[in-house]
């Protein structure tokens, strides 16, 4: 069963970004996801699959 995620929500993922934050914000949900990282704004892709297996827990429902 695929995971719920909204444009808007805010997830925390297993490995941090590169400037060492861990909390993104969806941007696009699809097939396809676009987060944002909340530490230093840059957007990032991640297909279903791969967001899914990265994902430690959703922070809120938006």
């Amino acid at each position: 069963m695929p995971v719920k995620l909204n444009v808007g929500q805010k997830i925390q993922l297993k490995k941090n970004h590169a400037c060492g934050g861990n909390t993104f914000t969806v941007m696009r949900a699809g097939m396809d996801f676009r987060l944002q990282c909340d530490t230093c704004k840059a957007q990032i892709w991640l297909s279903r699959p791969d967001l899914e297996k990265r994902l430690k827990k959703i922070l809120d429902e938006a």
